[in-house]
């Protein structure tokens, strides 16, 4: 298991309350957030706010085996009409998903700070981005962090119909070929769940973790 060690010290998650929050404060060193995904944990706050780390419970995870692609979804991939690549164009991916409204929400919460951290955190080979093209142009894609073999999707833009459908349908099918054991969506929706999307316990969930951080982590620029 990897010994991420961070000057920040965090609590057991199984501490938090119940709408999952667990701590306040801190920083967004790279050290920081692997130490916090680690464990299961992650930040999410608005601007303006100290950071909130949050251990939701449940917890919404993919696994792999179990991804569902709609019928559409397939349609729209035999059509040909994204070129797909992975980590490509990091900070675009980042950008563009700070900038998309969100039915629902007012703000974002991938904040400058957010962003630079996670900039960061793909530098150090830690975070990765799956993007899909159409005549040369970004349309799409969808960003998060490895540790082993979990992968902790973070957030996903489109400026084309399915453009981000389709980048994570590549991710899974990937991770699933490179032995990715889950793929942690942090937060329930329906919209997941078509996809094969489960909610377990996060006592479950920190198990399943711990096994896939066992593994070495995929580090580095990925290619598709």
């Amino acid at each position: 298991m990897p010994d991420f060690r961070s000057p920040v010290f965090f609590p057991d998650p199984e501490t938090a309350d119940r709408d999952g929050l667990l701590a306040c404060g801190g920083n967004l060193e790279v050290e920081t957030l692997l130490a916090a995904y680690s464990q299961g944990i992650f930040p999410w706050y608005s601007e303006g706010s100290p950071i909130l780390w949050w251990s939701p419970d449940p917890r919404l995870v993919l696994f792999p085996e179990n991804y569902k692609a709609s019928k559409s979804l397939l349609q729209t991939i035999k059509k040909n009409i994204f070129e797909i690549r992975f980590d490509n164009s990091f900070k675009q991916v980042i950008h563009h998903c700070a900038r998309i409204e969100r039915k629902g929400q007012t703000g974002t919460w991938i904040t400058p700070e957010m962003q630079e951290a996670y900039i960061k955190l793909h530098e150090a080979g830690y975070a990765h981005s799956a993007e899909t093209y159409c005549k040369k142009k970004l349309v799409g894609g969808l960003y998060g962090v490895s540790i082993g073999t979990a992968f902790f999707g973070e957030s996903m833009f489109y400026l084309m119909r399915d453009a981000s459908k389709v980048a994570f349908y590549y991710l899974v099918k990937r991770l699933y070929q490179w032995g990715f054991t889950l793929v942690d969506a942090q937060q329930s929706t329906k919209h997941l769940k078509s996809m094969g999307a489960e909610e377990i316990p996060r006592k479950q969930f920190l198990h399943y973790l711990k096994q896939a951080l066992i593994d070495k982590s995929r580090t580095g620029k990925w290619k598709l």
